[in-house]
């Protein structure tokens, strides 16, 4: 599914000194059909009262969702996100969320993501959808 190869590694340096960095958002794996990340729950990502603030939450989602896009569309093709939603369906104080992009639709002109961000215990505490345009880069 992703058009070239990639390592962890290249992705996180491509995160340096952008906001992933500040929030700590760590890109852990890469499977056939999928991109994983992790974020801590910390003083970072809180919200006043303590809980994970969702637009933390919508901050992992779209940096899992449009980097994943970006590695289905051909060389001189790029995408960036015109819709996100997140549902958030329970709250974490502490530790790290995992987030989990897959692909529910990649085409030539659009591409959708759903993302499943879960506690350290394996329970979904966010879904989220992206939308993306495919988009042809600058030089």
């Amino acid at each position: 599914m992703f058009q070239r190869p990639v390592t962890l590694e290249q992705l996180n340096d491509l995160s340096r000194n952008t906001l992933m960095g500040p929030l700590g958002i760590l890109f852990t794996e890469i499977g056939p059909d999928y991109l994983r990340g992790t974020m801590p729950v910390d003083a970072r990502t809180h919200q006043p009262y303590g809980l994970l603030h969702g637009g933390a939450s919508a901050a992992l989602a779209e940096t899992l969702g449009s980097t994943a896009a970006g590695l289905c569309v051909e060389e001189g093709q790029g995408v960036v996100g015109i819709e996100i939603n997140a549902n958030h369906l329970a709250g974490v104080r502490e530790g790290v969320v995992t987030g989990t992009a897959r692909p529910l639709h990649v085409g030539r002109t659009t591409q959708v993501w759903e993302i499943r961000i879960e506690d350290e215990a394996g329970k979904l505490v966010c879904i989220s959808r992206l939308t993306l345009a495919v988009i042809r880069r600058r030089s």
